[in-house]
């Protein structure tokens, strides 16, 4: 009966990492295709005196449809995950579970914090997209404002130069502030990427720590200081951002 319950915990383990790392390389490419939205919709405001109209609408939409698509699978896995979570916290409070309750409570808590982070990180991601969307649509129906102004009135009065003056200012402090993103998603993909190093190494550590207790006071003392650096790291790349955006708007 015992070993039966063990096997069962161990597939759900296993089940939880599968999940954890499908989630993370989704999550990479879902962040690869909001920058890759940012920068397409940029040259195609610089494109869009010469080209028309077409070709950037259809590739929003083929990049529309590609986001709701891999949003659609991110929540499925979160969803998977979360019951494959909530079966073990069953089995954790389940009646004849041995005497290691306390260490799979621990491996249960630290699933727990991996769903936590995936979700926070994919809801992120997601409202970026829609905001970078909505600023683009915006954008746009400026700039078919502005030729549909120009074509009707059939000259180039001061007030229409002083307007697309003012646009073009817009323009490229809209351009800065997307040159900026961009370097925070890059910054948070070489993140993520180590974190999966560092979950490997810390799920070794964690197991160590399980079989040899002495090692675990050493372990929360690594923990505090990983998570001392962590904050003194968002808070340089905080004040670098806000510093960035002071820069582009003066």
């Amino acid at each position: 009966m015992a070993a039966g319950t063990s096997n069962y915990w161990e597939d759900l383990r296993k089940q939880a990492r599968q999940l954890e790392n499908e989630l993370d390389l989704k999550l990479v490419s879902f962040s690869k295709l909001c920058t890759s939205y940012s920068h397409s919709s940029t040259r195609d405001g610089r494109r869009d005196r010469y080209s028309s109209d077409t070709t950037p609408l259809l590739n929003g939409s083929s990049q529309d449809r590609m986001f709701e698509t891999m949003a659609i699978e991110i929540e499925q896995l979160l969803a998977r995950l979360t019951g494959v979570n909530d079966k073990m916290a069953e089995y954790t409070n389940s009646a004849g579970v041995p005497s290691l309750n306390a260490a799979l409570m621990h491996t249960l808590q630290r699933h727990r914090d991996i769903l936590q982070d995936y979700t926070h990180e994919f809801h992120k991601t997601k409202a970026n997209f829609m905001s970078i969307r909505e600023r683009e649509n915006l954008m746009g129906s400026v700039r078919k404002d502005i030729e549909s102004y120009k074509s009707g009135s059939g000259v180039n009065n001061r007030r229409t130069e002083l307007f697309l003056k003012e646009h073009d200012h817009l323009r490229n402090s809209d351009r800065l502030i997307e040159e900026t993103i961009s370097i925070a998603m890059a910054t948070k993909e070489n993140m993520t990427s180590q974190r999966g190093m560092l979950k490997s190494i810390h799920s070794k550590m964690n197991t160590l720590a399980n079989r040899f207790p002495a090692v675990n006071s050493l372990i929360q003392r690594i923990n505090l200081r990983k998570r001392r650096d962590s904050l003194i790291l968002g808070g340089v790349i905080g004040i670098c951002t806000i510093l960035l955006l002071l820069y582009a708007f003066h």
